[in-house]
């Protein structure tokens, strides 16, 4: 697919080195989604990189729950200088679920239910994410859950030279030995689910000096998730706390039981149609 004309409706909001614009194609008055990533220093070429990964990532998907990244195009300057990439993502008309109007306990396990089936997809295709947080889990007006940036998102066999992802999500592992695997992505998103439960967020796994944290100092900061919430469903605050379990083989072993585990737990406990996604008042 080309981008081709298009008018700006207006921002959408902004990446750790992008913008993002919602857009209008002047042809169909589809609607998209334009990550615009600047290119003014040589420095800069390590974004066009990993927006050409987040693209090439993309492609190898075909799942309701995970965006669609249309296309990816160089942007030149009159001399033919590269000064920007523009990257053409599908619309979701919403907001990220940390942005969202705030969800109760069994609208939180629709909404990780279906990122749990997104990233099962993933790991069968052999990717990881890497970065799983609720500002990389958007919420439509019509209930569509969309698992967003794939910008780190690591593919098995690559090369591994830094850290990915975000602290406070972040698996121990992930910090102490640059791993990415199945079980990091299921801590990502046990702490994503804690922080949608409790309002509050797990240790981080990197410390003040930015040093992975050792076992002792994470137990000591720990709170379990019926501690902060006691009036919380006690199958889903065990299976919160055991995908934040700080060793790895104490986590679920597969992305899939987590997601039959949230299944089960949903169909316990949603009595009442209005509460799906859906039903959400904005």
């Amino acid at each position: 697919m080309k981008i081709e004309k298009f008018s700006v409706v207006g921002p959408l909001g902004n990446g750790a080195q992008s913008a993002i614009l919602q857009i209008r194609m002047t042809k169909t008055a589809e609607n998209f989604a334009l990550k615009v990533v600047p290119l003014e220093s040589p420095e800069d070429i390590k974004f066009k990189e990993q927006a050409e990964h987040e693209f090439k990532v993309a492609q190898l998907f075909d799942h309701p729950n995970l965006i669609k990244i249309y296309a990816l195009e160089p942007v030149k300057d009159w001399m033919f200088r590269l000064k920007k990439m523009h990257m053409l993502i599908e619309f979701v008309d919403g907001k990220t679920i940390d942005e969202a109007p705030r969800l109760s306990p069994v609208r939180i396990m629709q909404v990780f239910e279906q990122v749990a089936s997104a990233l099962v997809h993933m790991h069968k295709k052999g990717v990881f994410h890497a970065d799983i947080k609720p500002n990389n889990i958007m919420l439509g007006k019509d209930g569509t859950i969309k698992v967003i940036d794939f910008g780190l998102s690591w593919i098995r066999d690559e090369p591994k030279d830094r850290i990915q992802g975000t602290p406070e999500y972040m698996a121990p592992e992930q910090a102490k030995h640059k791993m990415v695997n199945e079980r990091t992505d299921i801590y990502s998103l046990g702490a994503a689910m804690y922080k949608m439960i409790t309002n509050k967020l797990p240790p981080p796994s990197l410390n003040e000096e930015n040093k992975p944290i050792e076992l002792k100092s994470w137990q000591k900061q720990f709170k379990p998730v019926e501690a902060l919430m006691p009036p919380i469903n006690k199958t889903l605050a065990d299976l919160v706390n055991r995908c934040l379990s700080f060793q790895a083989t104490s986590r679920p072993e597969r992305m899939s039981e987590v997601q039959g585990a949230l299944d089960k737990l949903i169909e316990e406990l949603l009595k009442n149609p209005n509460d799906g996604l859906a039903g959400l008042e904005w």
